[in-house]
C-alpha cells in the first residue's frame, strides 16, 4: 500500500496541491468510522497510480480546511490536477465509480 503525507496547515496543503501535477487528498477526523473503514481501501486502490500525490488532512487539527474547501462532512476525497479540482466524492463514496473516473483522469495525464 501506498502512504500518505500527513499535511498539517493550509500553508502545506495548497504547496502540496501546486507543486504535484496530480495531487490527492483524503480528508479525514479521527471520531469517523467511514473514514478508518475507507482509508485503508482507498491506499489499496492508489497502488494502480503511482504517479499521484497522496495527501492526508485531519480536519480537527487543521480546522480551516472545512473553509477551504467547502467541506461540510468527513471523509472528503479530492483529486486536483495541475491545481484544479477535478473531483470532489464525500462521506458514502462508491470506490468503483471513484476509481473509473481517477483511471479516466490519470490516462489523460499521465499517458
Amino acid at each position: 500500500m501506498r502512504e500518505f503525507i500527513e499535511l498539517k496547515t493550509l500553508q502545506e496543503i495548497d504547496t502540496f496541491i501546486t507543486e504535484k501535477k496530480l495531487a490527492f487528498l483524503y480528508i479525514s477526523r479521527p471520531n469517523c468510522s467511514v473514514c478508518h473503514g475507507l482509508f485503508p481501501q482507498v491506499k489499496e486502490l492508489m497502488v494502480k497510480y503511482p504517479k499521484i500525490s497522496l495527501g492526508h488532512i485531519d480536519a480537527s487539527v487543521v480546522e480551516a480546511v472545512a473553509g477551504r474547501f467547502s467541506i461540510f462532512t468527513v471523509p472528503v476525497l479530492l483529486l486536483f490536477v495541475e491545481g484544479k479540482e477535478y473531483i470532489r466524492e464525500a462521506r458514502i463514496v462508491h470506490l468503483d465509480l471513484m476509481e473509473d473516473k481517477i483511471k479516466k483522469i490519470y490516462n489523460n495525464v499521465v499517458g
